[in-house]
Parts: structure tokens; C-alpha cells; sequence
């Protein structure tokens, strides 16, 4: 894994030894893994903290669901949702906080409270002004593929080239982003697992991750209890998983597993805790191949 360090603000995220852990707060109605269950001020907090004291080293708020077929909401509403919670950590956590948001009022304002990461699912294209709110405040930027809009995104996607075209359309969106100011050395990158993917191209991601290592940036992946995992695993007797099944959470440390030996840099994922032990023996055993290697030169 090729090491990183990421500078801003007078913050530093060292990238490279160790598998970092993005941790998931969807304060949303209607979010495919946890819809509903951190909607209120109070219950987001608690989880806020549960999420810093397993082990997460990123804390990601996002205030507006993107699973499949969803309906997008207002920057005033996203806005109402997430600012009281960031307001209130912001200053009282060690973590950085990011802002999973595609409209640029809704970082700017975000920022303003506290957070210094913008996570953009649509990689700056469904608001041209957030790679200048981005540069603007020295904050840290991922730029994810989706093909198409949540609304569109799952019917029949079809590539002719997957990896290409993810890595091409990933391509144009750092320069664009560049263009509009923001230093190159505070992008991360994020194939897009489950945005507009079948479940094989899913696989093929995760198999061919290392194929995005070329773009020179530190790689986000984001598996954690997707639905293709739950079609991997639908032949189970127990019949049609829920989401928060623990046969589900197993698929999603497999991935966890998998992705971090081929190299990933951060996993996004909503149980911090069972990633961290996944990722404590994955990392290590990793690290030793590495040591190893070096050692016979």
C-alpha cells in the first residue's frame, strides 16, 4: 500500500500503515442500513460516540439517504438534519469529521460548523460550485463514481469497459477539481461499490482495486452492507437477509478483509468495532508480507 500524508488545516491523516476506518452517521428517514434509527439529535450523538470509541478514525454525516431509487431532499432539510449534530462535536472529538454531501451550500455550511472533509458521491457533478467550497477551505475531498443518480443508477448499468471507465471518469473529476483549486494532495478517490454496479462488477472492483493505485491518490471503498452482499448470500436457508443481519456483517468483513490486503486506504463501513478487529489481523498480516519482502532484497 502505498503510504500517504494528508495535511490540512493544521490536521494530518497518515495513509498506508494501517487500514483507516471511515465510520458511517446517516441521520436520515430512509437510509438502506440504518434509516431512521439516528434520525433524532440525541440517538445521532450517542452513535456519534460509539463510533469514536470503536475505533473510527473518520466520522461521516451525512443527512440525505442514497440507496437505490431515493429521492433527493432540499439543502435546507439536509442542512437542518446534520449541522446540530456537527455543531456539537465539532471541538469535543479528536476524529475529522467529513460531510457526505452532493450540494455545496450543505458543505459550506457543514464547514463552517466543523467539518473538514467534503465526501461527494457524484464526484463534483451535480453541483459545480463544490470544488470551489472545497478549495476555498483547505478541506479534504473524495470524489466517488456513480453512474447516473440514486433514482437511475440500478437499472441495468452496463459498461463496456468497467474498471476503464470507472478510472477515466475518476480522472476527469480530480483535474476538474484541480481546475477549481483544490490541491491534488487532499483528493481521495472512491470507485463507487453498489453505485450503478452489478453485482459482478461489485466483485470485479473489489478483485481489480489496486488497477486505481495509477491515479496517484489515496482509494475509499464503501461495501459495508450493500445489497449485492445480500444476494451473495440469498441461497442461506434462513431465506431473505435484513441488513443488519449478522450474516450480512460477516459478508461486509470479507470485503473489509479483501480490500485491505489488496491496498485500500480507508473502508467506509457502519460497524466500526468489527472492522477494527477484522482489519487489526488483515494489517498485520500484510505489514509482515511487506517486512518480509524487503528483507530478502
Amino acid at each position: 500500500m502505498r503510504p500517504f500524508s494528508l495535511q490540512w488545516g493544521g490536521r494530518r491523516l497518515e495513509l498506508g500503515k494501517n487500514t483507516a476506518i471511515m465510520g458511517v452517521l446517516n441521520i436520515t428517514p430512509d437510509s438502506f442500513s440504518d434509516g431512521g434509527q439516528f434520525f433524532q439529535k440525541d440517538a445521532a450523538l450517542v452513535q456519534a460516540e460509539k463510533l469514536i470509541a470503536d475505533g473510527a478514525d473518520i466520522l461521516d454525516i451525512g443527512g440525505e439517504s442514497s440507496r437505490p431509487f431515493s429521492d433527493p431532499v432540499s439543502a435546507e432539510e439536509e442542512t437542518r438534519r446534520v449541522l446540530p449534530v456537527i455543531e456539537h462535536l465539532a471541538g469535543k472529538i479528536s476524529v475529522p469529521i467529513s460531510i457526505d454531501t452532493t450540494k455545496a451550500e450543505v458543505a459550506r455550511r457543514a464547514i463552517e460548523a466543523g467539518a473538514v472533509i467534503i465526501n461527494d458521491i457524484s464526484a463534483l457533478g451535480f453541483d459545480p460550485v463544490m470544488g470551489r467550497v472545497a478549495a476555498q477551505n483547505d478541506v479534504l475531498l473524495v470524489l466517488m463514481h456513480m453512474k447516473g443518480e440514486p433514482r437511475t443508477m440500478q437499472v441495468e448499468p452496463y459498461y463496456d469497459d468497467l474498471i476503464g471507465e470507472i478510472r477515466d471518469f475518476l480522472k476527469d473529476a480530480v483535474n476538474r477539481a484541480v481546475s477549481a483549486g483544490v490541491d491534488q494532495n487532499r483528493i481521495i478517490v472512491d470507485p463507487g461499490i453498489g453505485f450503478g454496479k452489478t453485482v459482478e462488477h461489485n466483485l470485479q472492483i473489489i478483485n481489480r482495486i489496486d488497477s486505481f493505485n495509477d491515479l496517484g491518490l489515496p482509494v475509499l471503498l464503501g461495501p459495508s452492507r450493500k445489497t449485492f452482499i445480500r444476494k451473495l448470500l440469498s441461497s442461506f436457508p434462513e431465506g431473505e437477509l435484513s441488513v443488519d443481519s449478522p450474516e450480512i456483517e460477516t459478508g461486509t468483513q470479507g470485503i473489509v478483509a479483501a480490500a485491505a490486503i489488496k491496498g485500500v486506504h480507508i473502508i467506509r463501513v457502519h460497524n466500526v468495532a468489527e472492522t477494527l478487529t477484522t482489519l487489526r489481523v488483515v494489517d498485520s498480516i500484510r505489514n509482515e508480507r511487506r517486512t518480509s519482502e524487503k528483507d530478502t532484497e
